[in-house]
């Protein structure tokens, strides 16, 4: 039992720990990386920060549909969760992990108990509240194995650790919040259930761990991966003790206590089944996810945060952590073998627990071939070995107990400062570090995206479907309330078509797509397949048919891929429906238009994209020279340009409803596109000089099959002009 004295200290490091993850998390919220001038760019109406990233605008829009009908879904269909505003049509089920909604409603409903607050805003602050319980989790965790200098440590280094906290920070409304807080809690009751001094508390505390598990897998879909890391050190703990003749039969009482009750809690729920199990096992394969499925193109390609980390991404990402757990790995395992100095400075840390903490990180590490996102995979370990290295640095100060120094009374006081001076080391250039790059924060949604958006909603039919690129999808059903073709998923069909719409220079192909996907979506694509059985096959009939009107495309299916008069009216009803669905083109922005091209051009036979001259800069005109941060230098006076040494195979320069084209050098293969309301610039493969995507993303106003109908500075809609 606590002392008072001691509660105080403990409510007291709690209170710094989470203050210290609360406080910076709101100084992220004054974009101290954006000029004054240009703030009320990226703020919303409530004067807040856009949010970060695209699928807090998903998770939000769950959550409305939530508060407003009690299920997540847009409606049921045979009473599962049914999206209608996502892939449409037909829309799709809803396999997401629900926690994020639950527990943003419930923080809804209790804030406006107090004060009547709009759901967006109280989404947009719940991060900055789940982030630091994190940190305090990990400082009541490591009580148990340290003093209070090495928990305090391990606390501040988990609600500062880079990743964790930029994906936390008010207006990063995503299940990220949950990423170190569920695998801590597992970690903790585990080990508490091992070493447990009866069968109650075992049986207790086997069930807390399990049941975090559960909330766990209602958070994350990574979740299995730590109920592998689990599994698998049970039984390995289990074989060492077989090999030392040690008793086994509390390990095996725990074991078959959390997966009794994982099951118990996840199988009724629909969240478990052996299949998607394995995928936590993923990590014994050495080899890329990043690779064609199917023939289709593998969208991950493009999310940067599924693509196997660099060293310097794993750093920058962990900050001291990584150095810091794989030190004190190192250093437990060094205590551990003396006796002495075990029963001195790690007393109450077992054998399992730094085979948990080993295994944990070499899976984590094996888990990062997955994507820079499996870093959370990695961190518990790591930061609660950081933690516990820290305590015993600090324990080894006792060596200067029995030592005199003049201007000290007590040789306690110069231990205690020495002790603040290395836990200050410790996590201070953490907190420095996060200072450091609140200049980088930028929300990726600003005032153009958001107005068109609501300008959707007021202008549009309801039944209206907005055609983009997918991974400003989010965005758009949840503020025009309008269903996209294509949102946030990484649908490699959808995203195809709608990249091969853009990329390609038939303007009347690009039309047929686009009615094709907003009217019958996939159905099209997988009846023409039931037919060839080859999708190669299928996806050049489709490029060869959908640029035309149904007779000529009718005629095409028969005379030259022998489709029979009824096999060819079953994929002409999808293809060239009579009555076309009402939709609208939205184009925004050329920072990752690479992609559109990459996937837009994509070989079913090779299976791969094409790799294509891509590059876009912001312009600077000083006098009568035009320059560019990528490189672009052109003479305004002589019209001479030139871009990375070499010049262009033609110079497009776009102002409001002008457009001027002036052609330079035949045999070169860029053409360089000014943007000059602007000042962008682009330069793109000349293939896709007279690409859809060059007509309307960047000249803007040279369409015959699409019409402009809402156009702010960034962000234009367009209409179907059907000829």
């Amino acid at each position: 039992m606590l002392s008072k004295k001691e509660l105080a200290i403990t409510f007291a490091i709690i209170f710094i720990i989470f203050s210290v993850g609360f406080v910076l998390r709101v100084e992220s919220t004054h974009l101290t990386g954006i000029p004054a001038d240009e703030k009320a760019y990226y703020e919303d109406q409530n004067g807040l920060p856009y949010t970060y990233e695209f699928d807090s605008y998903y998770n939000y829009r769950l959550t409305k549909n939530y508060i407003d009908h009690g299920y997540i879904g847009d409606t049921l269909v045979n009473g599962k969760n049914w999206d209608l505003h996502s892939t449409y049509p037909p829309g799709t089920p809803i396999d997401y992990p629900p926690l994020i909604v639950y527990i943003s409603a419930i923080f809804y409903e209790f804030v406006n108990f107090f004060v009547k607050v709009p759901l967006i805003v109280t989404c947009f602050w719940l991060p900055a509240f789940i982030g630091p319980l994190s940190g305090v989790v990990t400082y009541l965790f490591l009580r148990r194995f340290t003093n209070e200098y090495g928990a305090l440590a391990a606390g501040i280094l988990t609600v500062t650790v880079p990743i964790y906290f930029f994906r936390t920070i008010p207006g990063w409304f995503d299940t990220d919040m949950f990423n170190l807080l569920f695998p801590l809690l597992i970690m903790w009751f585990i080990n508490e259930s091992i070493c447990a001094e009866n069968n109650k508390k075992m049986f207790g505390f086997s069930f807390l761990a399990a049941f975090s598990t559960f909330l766990f897998a209602n958070a994350w879909n990574g979740w299995m991966y730590v109920v592998a890391v689990v599994m698998i050190s049970l039984m390995a703990y289990i074989v060492v003790c077989k090999i030392r003749s040690i008793e086994t039969k509390h390990i095996w009482e725990v074991l078959g206590y959390f997966t009794f009750f994982t099951l118990l809690f996840l199988v009724p729920t629909g969240l478990f089944d052996l299949e998607s199990f394995s995928t936590a096992l993923k990590f014994l394969n050495t080899g890329s996810g990043m690779i064609a499925t199917n023939y289709w193109p593998n969208i991950g390609v493009s999310v940067s945060e599924l693509q196997k980390p660099s060293i310097e991404d794993l750093i920058s990402s962990s900050g001291l952590v990584i150095f810091l757990g794989i030190m004190g790995l190192l250093w437990i395992f060094r205590v551990m073998l003396n006796k002495d100095l075990k029963k001195k400075y790690l007393n109450k840390i077992t054998w399992f627990f730094y085979l948990f903490l080993i295994i944990w990180t070499l899976i984590g590490f094996f888990s990062l071939k997955e994507g820079v996102r499996f870093i959370f995979i990695l961190l518990p370990p790591l930061i609660v070995s950081s933690g516990i290295m820290v305590g015993i640095c600090i324990g080894y100060l006792d060596i200067f107990r029995n030592i005199r120094f003049g201007i000290f009374k007590s040789n306690q006081n110069l231990i205690k400062i020495v002790s603040i001076v290395i836990l200050l080391l410790v996590v201070i250039p953490g907190i420095l570090n996060i200072y450091n790059n609140f200049s980088n924060l930028k929300p990726l949604v600003n005032d153009d995206l958001w107005n068109s958006a609501v300008w959707i909603n007021n202008n549009t039919p309801n039944d209206t479907v907005v055609i983009a690129e997918w991974d400003y999808g989010n965005l758009i059903p949840a503020i025009s309330n309008r269903p996209t073709s294509a949102d946030g998923g990484l649908n490699s069909f959808r995203i195809y078509w709608i990249d091969k719409a853009f990329a390609t220079n038939n303007e009347s192909l690009s039309l047929g797509i686009f009615s094709m996907l907003a009217t019958s979506g996939d159905k099209g694509y997988k009846t023409l397949n039931n037919y060839t059985g080859n999708t190669t096959q299928s996806v050049d009939i489709l490029n060869n048919i959908l640029g035309v009107n149904r007779e000529t495309a009718g005629t095409i299916l028969a005379n030259n891929y022998g489709l029979n008069q009824t096999a060819a009216e079953d994929v002409l009803q999808y293809t060239h429906p009579t009555t076309s669905h009402h939709f609208v083109v939205l184009t925004s922005g050329v920072k990752g238009a690479y992609w559109i091209f990459h996937f837009g051009t994509w070989d079913f036979n090779k299976m791969e994209g094409g790799n294509y001259t891509y590059s876009y800069g912001n312009i600077e005109v000083n006098k009568d020279i035009l320059t560019t941060d990528d490189d672009i230098i052109m003479d305004l006076k002589t019209g001479n340009v030139i871009w990375k040494g070499k010049t262009p195979y033609c110079v497009i320069n776009v102002t409001t409803g002008n457009v001027e084209k002036r052609y330079i050098d035949k045999n070169s293969d860029f053409c360089i596109v000014l943007l000059m309301d602007s000042m962008q610039s682009v330069v793109i493969d000349k293939q896709f000089e007279n690409s859809t995507f060059t007509k309307l993303w960047l000249e803007g106003n040279n369409s015959t099959f699409f019409k402009s109908i809402y156009k702010n500075k960034n962000v234009t809609v367009w209409e179907p002009q059907f000829i």
